[in-house]
């Protein structure tokens, strides 16, 4: 059956994956399979003096071992993706050369026939380290005297990146009101369901790598992987098969993709790696870490003149693909909000620590600009006296369809802020809320409630002004549409899915532009071999990129049979238009050809109209003019118990605005776990390291993950405010949850202690703080014997 755009459509894709019949990459199996283990540093800062792996390769069933003096000149320094001007760029080898800078730092690696072979045997390499001092805080690390990390970074300052608007001056010599704030905004850890994994596969007659990667970008993981060392793209073939979540944490060349690929090239056979859950809490990237200084200025009728902040923004101990990405565009340029604020400034510092490399996590930035923004209205409500809706109302941004600059210098595309905060209001009762809320505090109960209206940048793409910004490559994105001859379709896409449901989605799409069955339709992604260059899935950019780069592929596709159909059936093609699958001659419905036929005549070629080459499929590539702007309101109601801090999340409402909506159900549920991720960093997720450098969380007995068991309902709304920066109108939705959830909760969590003088709380709002804040104002009931 044909679908439409806006049906909820089960996703096509749940089958094969709740059965268990998905392919992973730790269920590639091939013949003569090797695995792979990773000696990792124990230090955070230390000099490798001596490597000894004689006890290893003597082991029984261990077929090799490796160090960086081994395959010298063979992997390479890990290449960056995106730089902004004056970014210090350091080598970053995939094997320790001379120095370790965090813990999991890869020193050597142990080849062997069998997974518990490998690890065991890793045991037994020994290692000469030399400890030197460690740095893990980002404003430590700038200090005179902190322990250096790289000597192309003096000040362990990676890169100074600046951005400012308006007058500040004037806009200070106008305000009544200063309000400021030292922000921080937790390090997290991205916790996907499957760690990372490799397998690489040689063949040296043909010179080519196979490789199976759990990645978010198979094209770029290609070129990067070819750049990092000099293997020809052209014999690198990158598969991503099913990708058990990433949330931003699979959207780099690794490290053990490069040394895996390398491995096996050495030793001819096939080789796999697989991460353990405590290895990836060291190894993959973490998220976030900003250490911010902010400050709003304004009037007391509840104007907001001016916000700025100065940034220490930890990137870890050598930069990530997209380091330098994160703290700076995806940040910066977001300080305006959905308000109307003249002055703005921002300076960001991205700081080199001995700690994980940081980079993307859900939202990427935007959580950390959104969460300064409403934080800081929040806070200058409650110094103004001045409720806080009221103050947003006063300050957002007028409704606009055919752009909006903002004093960062970006354009929104579209926008109806009032819309979504109305729209929130109406679920909400806010009076009697506020009614409810006295009540409560009469009868010693804690309830407040929190806002978060939030703009983001979505939708990454614009080639020319992504690479004026700091981009390595083109982020604009591909797609091919094949009909067969019996007119059933195969799209090839660029973009590479890990959850979002691209099958559902894109082959919704092209049903109801063909009007054919959707089980007619299958995509097909995450093969460089199979797929047109693509750039992958990230910044909730996979339907405003990729499905513009599918509805021009499908336009062609409908105009080359248009073409076929009327010389069928005798007519001129703008006669003919396409109706729920069949081709119809204007005003003689009677007179008409099934999609299928004309599929069949296309490759059948006996009668094609002169000049027209066989077959039915078209490829295109899709680079929009900006990016997209969905936006939203999201409200939370949390309640405190006074004996034990404890912060119960009773309920959250959630109106976004992501353009036309392709599929309901598909966007319920991103903004369902984008919530739950954002909820959790909120209330319960800290990365927290030692002063020695040594990660005290992890693993998940120490690291707190939410389940379902600590969310509420989600309450779900949305408006529609269509974008024309794509055929589609579609602005993205994948991050939307995140973004907004954080801020809201904690506003909520300050509004039921604000009695007594909370005006803050750094995240997470765990019940240890609370109880502290409660005891200290002598607000704690004395615990129960």
């Amino acid at each position: 059956m044909a679908v439409q755009i806006g049906d909820s459509v089960r996703r096509k894709e749940d089958p094969r994956l709740i059965t268990g019949n998905g392919t992973y990459v730790d269920d590639v199996v091939l013949p003569g399979l090797l695995h792979l283990s990773i000696v990792r540093s124990p230090y955070a800062h230390a000099k490798i003096k001596r490597i000894d792996v004689s006890a290893a390769t003597n082991t029984p069933g261990v077929v090799a071992a490796f160090t960086a003096a081994d395959l010298a000149g063979q992997l390479g320094s890990l290449p960056l993706g995106w730089v902004v001007e004056g970014t210090k760029q350091p080598d970053h080898p995939p094997l320790a050369i001379d120095t370790v800078r965090y813990v999991g730092d890869a020193v050597a690696v142990i080849v062997a026939e069998e997974k518990a072979i490998a690890a065991d045997a890793a045991e037994l390499v020994n290692v000469d380290y030399e400890e030197l001092p460690v740095v893990v805080d980002a404003e430590e690390a700038q200090k005179p005297d902190a322990p250096q990390l790289h000597e192309e970074a003096p000040g362990n300052v990676a890169f100074e990146w600046e951005v400012n608007g308006g007058d500040w001056d004037a806009a200070a010599r106008e305000a009544e009101v200063v309000v400021k704030q030292k922000i921080i905004n937790q390090r997290l850890i991205p916790n996907a369901m499957e760690t990372r994994g490799v397998v690489a596969d040689y063949n040296p007659g043909t010179d080519q790598i196979t490789m199976w990667t759990s990645t978010q970008i198979p094209h770029l993981v290609r070129l990067l992987f070819c750049l990092a060392t000099g293997h020809p793209e052209s014999r690198l073939r990158v598969i991503a098969p099913e990708v058990g979540g990433a949330f931003g944490s699979k959207l780099y060349l690794y490290a053990e993709e490069v040394i895996t690929g390398i491995v096996a090239k050495q030793l001819g056979r096939p080789v796999k790696w697989i991460e353990g859950r405590q290895e990836n809490y060291q190894a993959t990237t973490h998220g976030r870490d900003h250490i911010t200084y902010a400050e709003i200025i304004g009037n007391r009728d509840g104007k907001i003149l001016g916000l700025r902040c100065t940034v220490h923004a930890n990137v870890g101990g050598y930069l990530s693909t997209f380091a330098p990405l994160i703290p700076t565009i995806y940040f910066g340029l977001m300080l305006t909000g959905v308000y109307n604020i003249p002055a703005i400034g921002c300076k960001t510092f991205g700081v080199f620590t001995n700690t994980t490399p940081v980079d993307a996590y859900r939202g990427a930035g935007r959580p950390e600009a959104t969460y300064l923004v409403e934080r800081m209205v929040d806070l200058f409500a409650q110094e103004i006296k001045r409720d806080p809706v009221a103050v947003r109302r006063k300050n957002l941004i007028k409704p606009f369809k055919r752009g909006h600059e903002v004093p960062t210098g970006v354009m929104y595309d579209t926008g109806n802020y009032r819309g979504t905060l109305n729209k929130a209001l109406e679920m909400f009762d806010y009076r009697g809320f506020r009614k409810e809320q006295r009540a409560a505090r009469r009868e010693g109960r804690l309830l407040g409630v929190g806002f978060s209206c939030y703009v983001e940048i979505s939708g990454a793409a614009p080639s020319a002004v992504a690479a004026s910004l700091g981009a390595g490559a083109g982020l604009w994105e591909s797609n091919t549409v094949r009909v067969h001859p019996t007119g059933s379709v195969t799209i090839y896409i660029g973009t590479s899915p890990h959850g979002q449901g691209h099958e559902t989605s894109f082959a919704q799409i092209a049903s109801a532009e063909l009007g054919i069955d959707i089980d007619d339709i299958e995509v097909l992604h995450g093969d460089t071999d199979r797929q047109q260059f693509g750039t992958g899935t990230f910044g909730s950019r996979s339907i405003a990129v990729g499905g513009g780069a599918l509805s021009m592929s499908l336009k062609k596709v409908v105009a080359k049979a248009k073409k076929i159909a009327a010389h069928q059936l005798g007519v001129s093609d703008s006669q003919v238009e396409l109706v729920n699958g069949n081709f119809i001659v204007e005003d003689i419905p009677e007179r008409s050809m099934g999609f299928a036929a004309v599929a069949g005549e296309a490759y059948h070629a006996r009668d094609l109209p002169r000049g027209m080459e066989p077959g039915l499929e078209a490829t295109s590539f899709f680079d929009p003019e900006n990016f997209t702007w969905p936006f939203g309101c999201h409200i939370a109601v949390v309640e405190i118990d006074q004996d034990t801090g404890d912060v119960k999340l009773t309920r959250y409402i959630g109106v976004d605005d992501v353009g036309n909506i392709i599929n309901p159900m598909i966007l319920a549920g991103m903004v369902h776990g984008g919530a739950a991720q954002g909820i959790g960093q909120a209330l319960w997720e800290r990365a927290v390291y030692s002063d020695d450098g040594q990660l005290l969380t992890g693993s998940m007995l120490d690291y707190a993950v939410p389940n379902s068991i600590n969310l509420p309902n989600f309450e779900l709304g949305h408006t529609v405010t269509p974008t024309p920066v794509n055929p589609l109108g579609a602005k993205g939705a994948g991050e939307t949850g995140t973004i907004a959830a954080t801020p809201a909760i904690v506003n909520a969590c300050v509004d039921a202690l604000k009695h007594i003088g909370v005006t803050h709380i750094d995240m997470p709002v765990t019940s240890e703080k609370v109880w502290r804040l409660l005891d200290a104002a002598g607000k704690a009931r004395p615990r129960r014997k």
